[in-house]
């Protein structure tokens, strides 16, 4: 598994090692052993999967303290564009993104630490799209940032009028009127 840093600290690419031949590929989706060599200590502890359609948006979703959770994501059908925003006080990167194109033909998976709102798009006819969570859902913790919020300055690459949202996502805040319970850690 190669690791691909980020423009911003924490938010990792993997891409892991695919072996062809004839027959097809096979690859180790994941393995704790390697994942803890190369970005740290995170014992996962649930597996979601999903499946949508072209132009569905979900998020931008996170947990409160004390249910924070660090995500593992990545699309095993179709592609999606898949966003991290830094929602860390004191972070020197604030406000700002990371989009990345995951898709069934690049296998690449987005590393999501703590700290961060998560959210994608479907690019394709149908996505399915599966994350490891270090934390177990909780309702009462569920909280977002808007998928719309233009300070954001995200790119979805879905036109508007086919964007296709859930009435949840549709009453996340935006940034600017947002408390975030997060605080940035430069030890970390």
């Amino acid at each position: 598994m190669e690791i691909i840093k980020t423009g911003i600290e924490g938010l990792l690419i993997l891409e892991p090692r695919i072996f062809k031949d004839t027959r097809g590929y096979f690859f180790e989706s994941f393995s704790q052993r390697e994942f803890e060599e190369k970005v740290g200590p995170v014992h996962f502890v649930q597996d979601n999967e999903s499946m949508s359609t072209y132009g569905v948006m979900r998020g931008l979703h996170f947990q409160r303290p004390p249910y924070t959770q660090s995500k593992l994501v990545r699309c095993v059908s179709g592609a999606v564009l898949d966003v991290a925003v830094d929602i860390r006080q004191g972070s020197p990167t604030y406000g700002q993104h990371v989009a990345v194109e995951l898709t069934a033909e690049n296998h690449r998976q987005f590393f999501i630490p703590k700290g961060f709102a998560h959210g994608f798009a479907v690019l394709s006819e149908t996505a399915v799209f599966q994350y490891k969570c270090d934390e177990f859902y909780h309702p009462e913790a569920d909280a977002g940032i808007s998928i719309l919020d233009e300070s954001l300055g995200i790119d979805w690459r879905i036109p508007m009028d086919k964007a296709i949202l859930s009435d949840k996502d549709t009453r996340h805040g935006m940034l600017a009127d947002f408390q975030s319970p997060f605080t940035y850690d430069i030890n970390q």
